[in-house]
């Protein structure tokens, strides 16, 4: 097989949590353009479906589902949706997340908990439940949006519970890899840096906008299709000896 065409995902079928908006939305174009039939599942289901609606018109299968990601039943009933349109779910894109500021010593737990049970516990209950879906059919890919905050204490923000929440992340995804991989089931992460969506656009407004673009050696906040490139790679065929590893794209941050 011819190297571009191991970067389609042609009538492949895609779940994307946080698939209404940002980047989860843009992920959902991405694979919908690469071939993938999706189900874009969010908390909120306008949304959602005015995404699929768009998708539509791409020509491709989409459904939109409701879904709070901490809900292990909303989790079920979502893969089942999903196993009952197409019969199999062979991509999962386990990208919903929240991030509430505040210094360590001041954090609540009311919000330490929300962060940490959308954050981590969504995203493990959204690999297991993926996972009994593909393990049986022998082959799947999963992706977790973590971020490049899973390796450095970001600032000027202070997130002590999303830095937190991310790091596990990345180490959830490294041992599901491992314990899957002989199975077949593929399990890597995708570690933004700063990105336009709406959970940073307030943020470009102020200091941090400015602050973050002067400390990312591109010189440049990132766009959500920044990331699609990324994406594509893990959940295809292109990356098929690739499992466990968290994909940095990040415009150089890190590197500072």
């Amino acid at each position: 097989m011819g190297i571009l065409r191991r970067f389609s995902v042609e009538n492949k079928v895609a779940l994307v949590t946080g698939g209404a908006s940002g980047i989860g939305e843009s992920f959902v174009f991405a694979l919908a353009e690469a071939g993938a039939n999706v189900a874009v599942a969010d908390v909120n289901f306008a949304r959602a479906s005015h995404v699929c609606r768009q998708v539509g018109q791409m020509g491709i299968q989409s459904i939109a589902l409701q879904v709070d990601v901490t809900k292990r039943d909303q989790v079920c009933a979502t893969v089942d949706s999903v196993l009952a349109k197409w019969g199999r779910l062979d991509i999962g894109v386990n990208n919903a997340g929240i991030a509430i500021r505040a210094p360590a010593e001041e954090m609540t737990e009311d919000g330490w908990d929300a962060t940490l049970n959308v954050d981590l516990k969504g995203v493990f209950l959204c690999c297991q439940i993926e996972a009994l879906a593909m393990l049986p059919l022998g082959r799947g890919s999963i992706v977790n949006t973590a971020s490049m905050s899973a390796q450095i204490a970001n600032r000027p923000q202070l997130h002590v519970a999303y830095n937190a929440a991310k790091a596990g992340v990345v180490q959830l995804t490294r041992t599901c890899a491992a314990e899957w991989a002989a199975r077949g089931v593929r399990v890597n992460c995708l570690s933004p840096g700063h990105t336009l969506s709406p959970m940073t656009a307030r943020r470009l407004d102020e200091q941090d906008g400015e602050f973050w673009r002067s400390n990312t050696p591109m010189n440049r906040i990132g766009l959500p299709q920044d990331l699609q490139g990324g994406l594509i790679f893990l959940a295809s065929s292109a990356s098929s000896y690739v499992t466990g590893h968290d994909l940095v794209i990040d415009g150089g941050y890190t590197l500072w």
